[in-house]
């Protein structure tokens, strides 16, 4: 478990508070909303858990890091949903980002509205005052709470302050108060236009007394500060809480030990490179033979999570359909050297590994921040969204990684020669050496920031302290 935050100078407080947390129904966001629900309740808090059965489902079925008891500490509300509408991945697609499911996202918001607003009734009138926490995403709840006294509401952010100062400067086309053009550069494109569509949909306006974003000063305390001047965050509390997952990764959920690991165990000392593009990514056939080979002719130990992207319902995935043949062939000629996992990996685990030294990411945040405070190097890969600011804040500001498809070329398929050569960059040149050890130092002060006296500790225990006054 969390051994810096659950155990580090914080009284197990006898807290009766109810907190209340509405995540966004996909991956990355119910992750990072789970985890710090479960801090939470570490502390004393009865919290509520409320998303829709399959959602919730997924998010216990991937916890990594917790045991399988700490899950008790929470009150899952687990909200049936009609039939979700098909939704098959297209590796085929103009853009990386995952249309497929943005009906599926549609359908599970209108089903969750009105049970989750009845929710907040109930536990608004059997004790005052409520704790809601919600994704930004999920702001009809916070709407709804608006109307309701003694519900006190906190929006939790699942990207990092630069990426949300990059994107008010973009819209509003201010200039950035920063020197480097490059961090604030435009990149076109990265949100699609349906995305925008679901977005003003179900925009509303929501009240909020504070902001909790999964990061720490270690990685980007100017852009903290710059954010809280901005209009939108001008007298609201802003608690930078993170890492939210855990960073002592001993006791496991429950079941076998994942074969990924028992490989690793005979590995040396920072020698693999892991290889995983999130649960939002899907490849095509020919992206992935472009991948495999370069993973093949760089030489470096590696393990390779090869998925399509999650469909509505993530308990009925199907075996992938890409290129088996050619996986299977590329597995014999890389054995003893490599690993392809297909389907789900135990990523926590795999980063927080003695043997793991690189991590090529498609930098959505919540792998960014796992890799970063396991201290690893960044290879980044950015598909949509968030993720080119995320990777432009580790390659051009913390300089904890290089780039491995920079943005301008996202629509072509990479070739194998620069996942080669952006391997060999940081696990064989000499320039890795110092990016390592730079990833090395970061991941020791996001470490340390959690223990007592620490920026992230300070800022969870001010936060509990907060809502504790609240009585």
């Amino acid at each position: 478990m969390n051994s810096s935050f659950q155990e580090m100078g914080f009284p197990n407080r006898d807290n009766k508070i109810p907190i209340l947390v509405v995540p966004f129904p996909a991956q990355g966001h119910m992750n990072q909303l789970l985890h710090f629900s479960l801090l939470l309740s570490s502390h004393g808090f009865p919290v509520h858990f409320a998303s829709s059965s399959i959602h919730n489902h997924q998010a216990r079925h991937r916890l990594q890091g917790w045991t399988s008891a700490s899950l008790h500490n929470i009150t899952f509300h687990d909200i049936p949903i009609p039939s979700l509408p098909p939704s098959t991945p297209n590796p085929n697609s103009i853009h990386n980002f995952p249309s497929h499911i943005i009906p599926v996202l549609d359908s599970v918001i209108h089903h969750l509205r009105s049970p989750i607003s009845s929710l907040l009734h109930s536990l608004s009138s059997s004790s005052s005052p409520l704790i809601l926490i919600h994704d930004p995403l999920m702001s009809f709840i916070g709407h709804d709470a608006s109307f309701i006294s003694f519900i006190h509401t906190f929006k939790f952010q699942c990207v990092p302050a630069f990426t949300q100062l990059a994107l008010i400067y973009e819209l509003s086309s201010k200039p950035s108060p920063q020197d480097n053009h490059i961090l604030f550069s435009p990149l076109p494109n990265s949100c699609p236009e349906e995305l925008w569509t679901f977005h003003r949909k179900h925009d509303y306006e929501s009240p909020y007394e504070g902001v909790l974003i999964n990061t720490s000063h270690a990685i980007e305390e100017p852009f903290i500060d710059l954010l809280a001047k901005e209009d939108n965050f001008v007298g609201k509390k802003i608690f930078t809480v993170g890492p939210v997952s855990p960073l002592t990764v001993t006791d496991r959920m429950s079941g076998p030990r994942h074969p990924c690991l028992e490989w690793l165990d005979r590995q040396p000392p920072k020698s693999v490179v892991y290889v995983a593009f999130g649960s939002t990514i899907t490849m095509s056939d020919g992206q992935l033979k472009e991948i495999a080979l370069g993973l093949e002719k760089s030489k470096q130990r590696f393990i390779w999570v090869v998925r399509d992207a999650d469909r509505a319902d993530v308990s009925n995935e199907t075996e992938l359909d890409v290129a088996k043949s050619l996986l299977l062939e590329f597995e014999k000629r890389v054995e003893g050297m490599g690993m392809v996992v297909r389907g789900w990996a135990p990523q926590l685990e795999i980063l927080a590994h003695g043997s793991t030294a690189a991590f090529m990411s498609h930098c959505g945040w919540n792998s960014c921040m796992e890799g970063m405070s396991m201290g690893l190097a960044m290879l980044t890969w950015p598909m949509h969204t968030d993720q080119p600011r995320n990777a432009l804040l580790i390659t051009e500001y913390l300089k904890v990684g290089v780039m491995v498809r920079e943005w301008e070329k996202r629509d072509e398929v990479l070739k194998w020669e620069k996942v080669d050569e952006t391997i060999r960059k940081v696990m064989v040149h000499e320039e890795g050496v110092e990016i390592r050890r730079r990833a090395k130092e970061l991941g020791e002060s996001i470490r340390s920031g959690t223990m007592e006296g620490g920026s992230s500790h300070e800022q969870l225990s001010a936060f509990i302290d907060y809502i504790s006054g609240f009585k």
